[in-house]
Order: C-alpha cells, then structure tokens, then sequence
C-alpha cells in the first residue's frame, strides 16, 4: 500500500514510527515534510537554546522536503507552511493513501483539497481535545465548519481518548476513527535505562542531587503552557511537610530565570540541567523516581510522559494533561492533580517519598503501561486505519 505522509517538519519523535512503518512489507511510505527547522527556530519554539537533534531523524526511510514559499517559513503560524505543490504530487503518485499530521497549517488543507479532487482517501491524526481553554466565540464559530471537514475524512486518526471525543464532538462517524497512539522508542529507552541504572548514584553525584532523598524530575520547555513554576512550588509545599525531596528541572526557555529566581530565594533543593538532548535524556530519568508534569491544557499530550515511563519512572500529571486517561493509573503508574493545585500536588509528592517500597511497584507498573505504546504498535493500528479505507 503506497502511503504519502504530510507532516509540518521533522520531529525527534516519529522518526522510530517512520521507520518502523518504512520496514514494513505491506507499507511503501513516502514521508513530506513542509519545513526544515533551523537551530534558531528550535529556540524560538520555546526550547530557549539553539541546537541540533543529536540523533538521525532521516535514516531508515524515503522523505522529501516541498519547496514552502511562505514569505515568512514557520511552523508557528497557519501561513507559515505553504507547499502548492503538494497538489500536483498527489495528482500525479496516485497514492493509495495519504496521511496528513494536524491541520493547523496551510500546507495541511491544500493537500486535503488535493485528495479529495483526486478521490484518494485522506486519513488526518490529531492530538486535539476539548480540555484546552477556548473562548465561547471560538468554539461556536468552530462547529458548523470543523463537523464539515471531518465528515469528509477517511478516517480520523486520535492518540488517545480525548483526542477521539474531540472526533466525535465534531461529528465524526465512530466507525471512521482509529486511535494511532503517540508513542516514542519504548526499546531504545529501556535500553538505555538498564545500561545506565549502575550509573545512577554517579549520575545523580554529577548534578548536585542527594542520593538520600527522593527526586521529583521535570522535562520540558521553561514556558507558561508547561507551568515550571508550579512544579517550583509543589517542591516548596512537600519540603514544608518535610518531606525528604530534591527537585530535577531539565529544560530551557523564557521562565527558567523565574524558576531559577524562586529556588534561590526560597533556597529549595532544586537542581538545574539546562537542555539535554535525545541522546542524553534518558540519564535525567535514571536519576529520578517521578516524572512531574504540571501543564496546562496546551499540552495535547506530554511525550516526556511515554519516555519517563519507558524508563520505568512513575508520573504526576495535571488533570488537563493529553495523555492523562491513557497512560495515569492513579496509584499504579501514577497520580493526577487539579491544574495550578501546588498544595496538593505537594502533599502527593510527600505521600510518595514516604513510601520506597510503593516507588518500587510503582516503576514497575509504568514499565508495563510503555509496552502498550510501543513503536509496533502504531504501526499496527496505522495498518488497520489503511486496511479500512481501502475497502
């Protein structure tokens, strides 16, 4: 089956995914990507540093850049992505398929005009939901226009439970969605934190964290969406229960100096990484025994969730995080919290750090909860998305 995909520029995690489906003996893919990000752009986007992917995002399977005559090339903006040649490629491939990522871009709709001028199925993923904050203006003028695209979908493809009520809140027949759940390299994260697991008391020396309390770790961009400064504050509230913690921050961005600021004044046992990259990151999750993610309802799903726990590492999410009802067991894999609730969040964490031997079970359980969002996996549910609108 000839699979075009379109996405908005290479991302560190769908190269597995690509390249998993690119070895499959059913699947011919051809991956499209609208823009090529530079190392200024990752810092405009919120990483606050300017850097590479230190790992390949292009071995392992075909791709192509289009020619994006956007005058002002981005991914921030719907005009930023603007690729009219995607129309004549599909006109001209006849592809059995074509799977578009998003549709927050220019680049997104004209290559669903094109599939359906040329009746080719068109399959869209999305990790939208209806958690986020929107006005009363945005959401009604939303219905009439969102019910009628997606009911001109092949197929809906969700990551997750939200993501396909949001489907379904547009009007989406049931019978067209298929969860392809985000996932990361469950294999290669497990891996390294098997390798590194002897490392961890040198590991944690090398930071400045203690290897006598318990570290609460967050990873992400230092901006408002990610509410680093909550996670500051859930560590103040555990440490005034007296609560034997460190907190781990690794990341960049425009709020890091604000954190950095808090921990000073309040002189919090906080320690600071700055930005690792992939093939580092996976040492920030041996030193921990929690991932905590306080984000807001921006975060459609929280990646760092499946890599913590490939890692073996339990989270604490808020409860408008993506990724919350899939993989959050409350006190399994984890616990959820009420967005900006510190104080509880706090007595959560105190909770945890008093109890190694429910840290232990815990890892355990989110070691499992990974193996059901492997790389495989969305491959398969990617292949009865197509085995569906093809028939």
């Amino acid at each position: 089956m000839r699979l075009a995909i379109l996405t908005t520029h290479p991302i560190q995690y769908h190269a597995p995914w690509f390249r998993k489906m690119a070895a499959e003996p059913r699947l011919d893919i051809e991956v499209f990507y609208c823009h090529k990000a530079t190392a200024k752009d990752q810092a405009k986007a919120g990483f606050g540093v300017e850097f590479d992917w230190d790992i390949s995002l292009f071995d392992g399977y075909p791709f192509r850049f289009l020619n994006n005559i956007s005058p002002e090339p981005g991914v921030s903006a719907f005009r930023g992505l603007d690729t009219p040649e995607i129309k004549n490629i599909i006109e001209r491939e006849r592809f059995d398929a074509v799977m578009v990522n998003g549709w927050h871009y220019k680049s997104a709709w004209q290559t669903m005009r094109a599939c359906w001028k040329t009746k080719t199925p068109v399959m869209v993923r999305s990790d939208s939901h209806l958690h986020a904050p929107r006005s009363l203006v945005k959401r009604i003028g939303k219905r009439p226009f969102y019910s009628w695209f997606i009911s001109r979908l092949d197929a809906c493809l969700p990551v997750g439970k939200w993501s396909s009520d949001y489907f379904l809140h547009y009007g989406a027949d049931a019978e067209r969605i298929f969860v392809v759940p985000h996932v990361v390299d469950t294999d290669y994260f497990q891996t390294e934190s098997v390798r590194l697991k002897s490392q961890r008391k040198l590991l944690r020396s090398q930071w400045g964290l203690s290897n006598y309390r318990v570290v609460f770790l967050f990873v992400g961009k230092f901006t408002a969406k990610k509410r680093p400064l909550d996670f500051v504050d859930a560590i103040d509230q555990a440490r005034l229960c007296g609560a034997r913690v460190e907190g781990f921050m690794v990341g960049d961005g425009p709020l890091r100096a604000a954190c950095e600021q808090a921990v000073s004044q309040k002189k919090l046992p906080i320690r600071f990484a700055g930005f690792l990259n992939q093939s580092q990151i996976a040492q920030a999750y041996v030193v921990a025994d929690a991932l905590v993610l306080p984000s807001d309802g921006g975060e459609t799903w929280g990646l760092v969730v499946n890599e913590a726990m490939a890692c073996g590492v339990p989270c604490f999410v808020s409860d408008k995080v993506g990724c919350g009802p899939d993989l959050v067991v409350a006190s399994e894999t984890g616990e959820s919290f009420a967005l900006g609730d510190t104080k509880s969040l706090g007595k959560l964490l105190t909770k945890f750090a008093a109890e190694q031997k429910r840290i232990d079970w815990m890892s355990e359980r989110a070691t499992e909860k990974a193996q059901q969002y492997t790389v495989s996996v969305a491959v398969d549910c990617t292949l009865r998305a197509l085995d569906a609108v093809r028939t």
